[in-house]
């Protein structure tokens, strides 16, 4: 039997491209597989805060007892932490079982390495006895190899500029896609603010029931506590998430909202809400390690999530100086992201990411230069190398922030887990 690392590897070589938008592979399989996902599914889009809402999620059906499934993209450390059954990590046995059967009945049918990981988590999902799921769309909504399981409950974070050679150029396009995981007659929950209008259109050509953010659903902010409103009432006094950051209050707003939709299928009472907002845990966002100086983690890697980032940092106590660990994949619109951030950092460390879509560290140095001119930059081979120099020029009532990719914090992270 080959081992998990094997299979990934073949994975990744499997397919032509590494994306490719559809349906039909994808859904063919699943028919093959006899594969229906029966419990009630959350199926989570948005270009950010999709990952903080199904953390959320989770935490809150755990918390009430119920069995759930999580599946997510990208993961950190581990490809197991993708897929969780009660909280736990599929073993590799696990995962590689699902793969053979999915390589087993595709025949002749090439899938991508998403395509062929959404199909096995379903495998170990429908198998598990779960009480319910929630599932993270990967890129997009309408074509992702998600969409083929559909949603008893769709939420739709933000709709913002990322991924555009794939979802178009312009936030109406961008949404026409994330949207396309709505379904007729059942509750669409979207957190962002201002959705364009094809959200809208897209949610009454489905049939779908939008509930939007500020209308249908919201929150207000307390100094120790904070307030939902929604549908099925107020709550009060409810401490604030986990999750740091000033964005999390929405995202905690829309998972409340979609468990007052499913509330006759999957009753959450509202200590197990509050347990589960204490409880949630997400690698990667706005993570702060412990120590001096202090080191945060975030995995932000485009302007909507860039803006977001420098908000938490004004809001989050009081620091000298802030050092960044910055590394970015080519294909991201990096001089939006500088823009959105640079008033927050004093000194740069900017780092390389290797392979086809990793950015030099020159270029990065070559853009701050332009955009932020007149503050230290340093440039790396690594974002290890970088934040090694960054730990030795910071003081205690200094702060280190890493972010610009999820390889940049995965690297730093791997070598923190390291004995």
């Amino acid at each position: 039997m080959d081992s998990l690392a094997q299979w990934l590897d073949r994975l990744e070589r499997l397919h032509p491209r590494s994306i490719d938008l559809g349906l039909e592979r994808a859904e063919a399989v699943r028919a093959r597989l006899g594969l229906v996902l029966a419990m009630p599914l959350f199926v989570v889009g948005g270009t950010n805060g999709k990952g903080s809402v199904c953390a959320l999620l989770d935490a809150m059906l755990r918390s009430a007892g119920y069995r759930s499934g999580l599946y997510t993209s990208p993961h950190l450390l581990r490809y197991n932490e993708r897929v969780r059954i009660d909280g736990a990590e599929a073993s590799d046995a696990a995962l590689v079982g699902a793969f053979e059967r999915v390589d087993r009945a595709r025949g002749d049918i090439s899938l991508t390495y998403f395509e062929f990981g959404t199909l096995a988590a379903a495998l170990l999902f429908a198998e598990a006895a779960l009480d319910c799921a929630v599932l993270e769309v990967g890129l997009g909504g309408r074509l992702d190899a998600v969409n083929v399981f559909d949603a008893d409950c769709a939420l739709l974070t933000s709709v913002d500029l990322d991924h555009t050679q794939y979802l178009g150029s312009t936030r109406e396009a961008i949404g026409y896609e994330k949207a396309g995981i709505f379904r007729p007659d059942q509750p669409a929950i979207c957190a962002d603010p201002d959705p364009p209008a094809s959200v809208v259109a897209q949610a009454r050509g489905r049939g779908a029931r939008l509930l939007r953010i500020g209308q249908d659903f919201g929150y207000v902010e307390g100094h120790m506590q904070w307030r939902y409103w929604g549908p099925g009432g107020k709550r009060s006094g409810l401490p604030y998430p986990a999750l740091r950051g000033v964005h999390q209050l929405a995202n905690a707003a829309a998972a409340m909202t979609a468990l007052d939709q499913l509330h006759q299928r999957l009753p959450v009472p509202m200590q197990s809400i509050r347990t589960g907002l204490v409880a949630v845990a997400l690698p990667g966002r706005f993570q702060v390690l412990p120590g001096r100086p202090a080191v945060i983690l975030d995995v932000a890697h485009n302007a909507h999530a860039a803006h977001a980032l420098a908000r938490t940092l004004r809001s989050h106590g009081r620091h000298a100086r802030t050092f960044a660990v910055f590394a970015m994949l080519v294909d991201k619109d990096i001089g939006a992201v500088i823009d959105a951030v640079k008033d927050a950092i004093d000194c740069w460390h900017v780092a390389s990411l290797h392979g086809s879509r990793g950015t030099e560290a020159g270029t990065l140095a070559a853009l701050l230069a332009a955009r932020d001119p007149g503050k230290p930059v340093s440039s790396f081979d690594s974002p290890l190398a970088a934040f090694h120099a960054a730990r030795r020029c910071a003081g205690d009532d200094d702060r280190i922030v890493v972010f610009g990719s999820f390889y940049t914090v995965s690297d730093i992270m791997s070598a923190l887990a390291a004995p």
